[in-house]
């Protein structure tokens, strides 16, 4: 069934990818493989580690399974997988990183990656300079004679800006240095992060490639220059998801595309709705002009997906803001997105930002749209937008 993908659409692509009929033994979907030892017929066999699998931690068929699905979708030379998207995040960068380099991150990081660095990256020896997301090609200004990395997240973590990563990479790949992407919000299916000049992409299998908020995942993915690397690592640390939750993700993979479609049509239709609202100032989505980027999201994505950021206009204080928010009957308050649920979290970027200055004048929103019914949504917040003056 993984033959000669290409010559079919991506919904076509998406139910045959990772499907093999024979090792499935007919049945549509791969089963779950559990295990952790593999028995060898012969020493010849042992000693020489011969035989498709050897170890759990080297794969199992489910693992393998997904790990070609996920590579064929990306265009990537191979991928590797850990029990979260920040174990992920971490392997792309060990990958990359040696004591004494230096690492390029964007201001607008997530959050947990920016504690990565700080707490653990810099503990090696590596030294972390943060930088404008908006850089583009001036990028080259902070570059140093021992930068090995740079990394990017587009759009930027609760705020969206935008990168060029074209012009980034371009720079970076002139130089021999590597780029890392977190492509979470897009996926593979809204932005090709290989094709746009990356070395290493990864995605938060939390999110959308779940889709239903009852598993961890991470997966990094490789262009063929870096695999090898990236292989080793994963090989020295042995940090791979449970057999079930590859499982999940296998399932989630096959309504990708129909789920994403989904999110851009309804995160779309609720941002322009929360941007005529009397107490929203400003919308934070990349398809909207206003958005820091949004003319390089239109040149390089092929979508959007359904979490975004509003502004809400000067005034409001923390004692309104929960009056908003604590009485919601259906938007819910949680750090995750990408599953069937809709959520709203404040945040506020001003105490660990040091690039860049985040001042937006008002309290800031991020909102993840689920499936629920959209007027029932619309509702919900509407009411609770009524409660900020209360």
């Amino acid at each position: 069934m993984t033959d000669s993908n290409d010559a079919f659409s991506l919904a076509t692509q998406l139910t045959r990818l990772g499907r093999d009929h024979d090792m499935q033994h007919g049945f549509v979907n791969m089963p779950v493989f559990r295990g952790s030892t593999v028995v060898f017929k012969t020493l010849a066999d042992l000693e020489a580690n011969r035989g498709r699998y050897t170890y759990g931690t080297k794969g199992t068929p489910t693992i393998e399974a997904l790990e070609n699905a996920w590579s064929a979708l990306s265009g990537a030379a191979g991928t590797v997988m850990s029990p979260s998207g920040l174990g992920a995040l971490a392997l792309a960068l060990f990958t990359t990183l040696k004591s004494g380099d230096h690492l390029l991150m964007p201001d607008s990081t997530y959050q947990p990656t920016r504690m990565l660095c700080d707490n653990l990256v810099r503990k090696f020896g590596v030294e972390v300079t943060y930088y404008d997301p908006l850089v583009g090609a001036g990028i080259v200004a902070l570059l140093k004679p021992n930068t090995s990395t740079i990394f990017l997240e587009s759009p930027g973590s609760q705020t969206f800006e935008v990168q060029d990563v074209p012009a980034i990479t371009a720079v970076a790949r002139a130089r021999g240095i590597k780029t890392i992407i977190d492509n979470t919000w897009a996926t593979p299916v809204f932005f090709r992060a290989h094709e746009h000049g990356c070395d290493l992409a990864v995605e938060a299998g939390t999110k959308y490639l779940g889709g239903h908020s009852d598993l961890l995942m991470g997966l990094v993915t490789a262009n063929a220059e870096t695999w090898p690397a990236l292989r080793k690592t994963y090989d020295a640390m042995a940090m791979l998801p449970g057999a079930e939750d590859c499982f999940l993700a296998l399932r989630g993979l096959r309504t990708l595309h129909l789920r994403l479609e989904e999110a851009q049509r309804r995160g779309l239709e609720m941002a322009h709705w929360m941007a005529v609202q009397a107490e929203v100032a400003t919308v934070l989505h990349p398809a909207f002009p206003e958005c820091p980027g949004h003319e390089i999201w239109k040149r390089d994505f092929t979508g959007s997906t359904g979490l975004f950021s509003v502004i809400l206009k000067p005034g409001y204080s923390k004692r309104n803001l929960a009056h908003m928010l604590d009485h919601l009957e259906i938007f819910g308050m949680g750090y995750s997105w990408g599953g069937f649920e809709s959520l709203v979290i404040p945040f506020d970027c001003s105490g660990y930002r040091t690039a860049t200055h985040w001042a937006p004048g008002g309290l800031a929103l991020r909102l993840q749209i689920g499936l629920e019914g959209m007027e029932d949504l619309k509702r919900d917040l509407r009411a609770g937008l009524d409660r900020l003056a209360g």
